[in-house]
């Protein structure tokens, strides 16, 4: 039987705080304050992560620049608006693990993925379907099923949901790979969440990428729930094309900017389908005006419109930090973080409570998702109530985000200590 390094004690997580060498990105961030004057357990980071303190700086010299610049701020600012997204590229690429040419922050996520869609969701009459898990994320499902119907299709017959088995909550690995080969001659696109927003679960890109392309399928991701929380390496994965948004890990602000990365090889094809727009367009002609259009031979040839700069003065401030502390350093913490609040809830008994994220550090991210025996969400708002602030999913899951950027070990520990008298208060009403 293997001994756990860890130990369900105050002492132990002070420790743990002590010795982490990325302890003091914490004190850049504002956490939100309840009412007795302390801050929250904030454990919330996979639904909208915490406002850097050096965003409203960033924003404010926008604003200063615009009242002060107005239009010639374009090329005048201190951060010239005209090639402000350029700023972002190269710390975007190194989050998701991707070239510079294959990333561009843009619109939201939703809206980027219609537009990908629009370029690989391409269905002929023997291959038109779309594969997507049972569970994904709704707006996901929503956007593909109109993209099918866009298409001249019915979503009843195209769309096809990758189901666990009896029983299980999570997918296996070795059940996607059998499902793509059983129908692999009609699928024309597998669209995975690459970390599923329910159970936390990370899928093997690369693999799964693999497998489509041998059956002649295109792979796309949506990782929203994986950009910022877990190296993506989204260009050596091979898959065609992913999404994100940026206000979840990335804390760049309640629907905040969405980013595209698009496989170098489907870059400077002239007959790839594509909604254009003017941004989109050769940068030297951009603004001749009656040219042609002329594709940006990179990831910035699916650009519609000019960027909203206030936003992106936000996403700017959140992605000097990753580069500060360094995805390498961030998963470290984030395996060692997770596990140790997997090692509490665990000792609090498994007929009480369940973990359904997979148990492999390599299959998840910060989150756990927790279903407790005969709960219902009057358990979640107990611990609001009691100072977290975490995630509550229909039917009975509480999805708890420790993230290794502004959350401590305390935190872990403090979160542990109040579930486990939360429990005995229900155990002791019953």
């Amino acid at each position: 039987m293997t001994t756990s390094p860890f130990q369900a004690n105050l002492e132990s997580a002070i420790s743990m705080d002590e010795a982490d060498e990325l302890r003091a990105f914490r004190h850049q961030y504002h956490f939100p304050i309840q009412s007795n004057g302390e801050p929250y357990i904030y454990f919330c980071g996979n639904s909208l992560g915490l406002q850097p303190k050096s965003t409203a700086e960033h924003v404010l010299q926008e604003l200063q620049d615009w009242q002060n610049l107005a239009v010639e701020g374009h090329f005048h600012a201190k951060n010239p608006w005209m090639p402000y997204h350029e700023l972002l590229t190269n710390a975007m690429a190194y989050v998701v693990g991707a070239h510079s040419n294959e990333v561009v922050v843009m619109n939201t996520l939703t809206a980027n993925l219609h537009l990908m869609l629009v370029s690989f969701y391409r269905p002929t009459k023997d291959r038109n379907k779309i594969v997507i898990e049972s569970d994904a994320f709704p707006s996901d499902r929503y956007a593909v099923q109109s993209q099918i119907r866009f298409h001249g299709y019915d979503p009843n017959e195209c769309l096809l949901g990758l189901m666990p088995r009896p029983g299980e909550v999570c997918l296996r690995k070795e059940d996607i790979g059998a499902f793509i080969e059983q129908h692999g001659s009609s699928i024309a696109l597998i669209l995975l969440g690459n970390t599923n927003y329910y159970t936390g679960q990370f899928f093997d890109m690369k693999q799964i990428s693999e497998w489509g392309h041998a059956r002649g399928c295109m792979v796309g991701f949506d990782c929203a729930h994986g950009a910022g929380n877990l190296p993506l390496n989204l260009h050596d994965s091979g898959c065609d094309f992913a999404v994100w948004c940026n206000y979840k890990y990335l804390n760049s602000g309640p629907g905040g900017m969405g980013g595209i990365f698009i496989h170098e090889r489907h870059l400077n094809q002239n007959g790839i389908p594509r909604f254009e727009g003017w941004w989109g367009h050769n940068k030297v002609t951009r603004f001749k005006m009656r040219d042609d259009f002329e594709a940006i031979p990179t990831a910035e040839a699916w650009q519609l419109s000019n960027p909203p700069i206030l936003s992106m003065a936000a996403v700017s401030s959140a992605l000097k930090l990753f580069e500060e502390a360094g995805m390498e350093r961030l998963r470290a913490k984030s395996i060692q973080l997770t596990a140790y609040l997997e090692f509490l809830v665990n000792s609090l008994g498994k007929n009480v409570i369940h973990i359904i994220t997979p148990a492999d550090a390599d299959e998840r991210g910060a989150q756990l998702s927790i279903q407790v025996k005969n709960a219902d969400k009057t358990l979640y708002d107990q611990l609001t109530k009691q100072g977290v602030i975490a995630d509550w999913r229909e039917p009975d899951v509480i999805r708890v985000a420790p993230t290794p950027m502004y959350n401590s070990y305390q935190d872990v520990f403090q979160f542990y200590e109040i579930l486990k008298n939360a429990l005995g208060d229900r155990h002791e009403q019953k």
